[in-house]
């Protein structure tokens, strides 16, 4: 149980140094992932929010955190970059679906970036994540992802409510 919260803990600081890390920083090394490529579709490849100084502070946190942790710093570098991988894919899609940067699509604004790496993850620590075990941690990712949303918004942190 108490390898299954570290997991979480990972995850929702892979997700949120990002926006931490971007409300400190303001514009200042945000250059997008997708180097602004747009798509035969009209839409960008990602976007905007996709940027290099939020996948560097998504593993550099993790990375961190796993050490302090005593996982270990490339597990959890591994984790970090893999949720922004998986952040990345929901970007994707929802520009393929034509949805503005910033739209609200509950399920693939969470589930990418915490079932990737708990995919790749589980087996390195050791861990039997039974199939019931990783939909419970990544509905407990959404619910605290959803939960934190509005707060953070509210204090300025994010720039949507959701």
């Amino acid at each position: 149980m108490w390898e299954k919260t570290l997991l979480l803990l990972l995850l929702i600081v892979a997700n949120g140094a990002p926006i931490l890390v971007a409300w400190r920083l303001g514009p200042r090394w945000g250059w997008p992932l997708d180097a602004g490529l747009v798509l035969r579709d009209g839409h960008r490849l990602l976007g905007e929010s996709a940027t290099v100084r939020g996948l560097v502070a998504a593993v550099v946190a993790t990375a961190l955190l796993a050490w302090v942790l005593g996982l270990g710093i490339g597990l959890g570098a591994l984790i970090g970059f893999l949720a922004l991988a998986g952040d990345a894919f929901s970007s994707f899609i929802k520009r393929r679906l034509g949805l503005p940067p910033g739209a609200k699509a509950t399920g693939l604004d969470q589930v990418p970036e915490a079932l990737l790496p708990l995919l790749v993850v589980a087996g390195p620590l050791g861990l039997h994540l039974p199939w019931l075990d990783l939909i419970l941690l990544v509905i407990a990712f959404m619910l605290f992802d959803m939960a934190v949303s509005g707060p953070l918004y509210r204090l300025h942190l994010r720039r949507q409510p959701h």
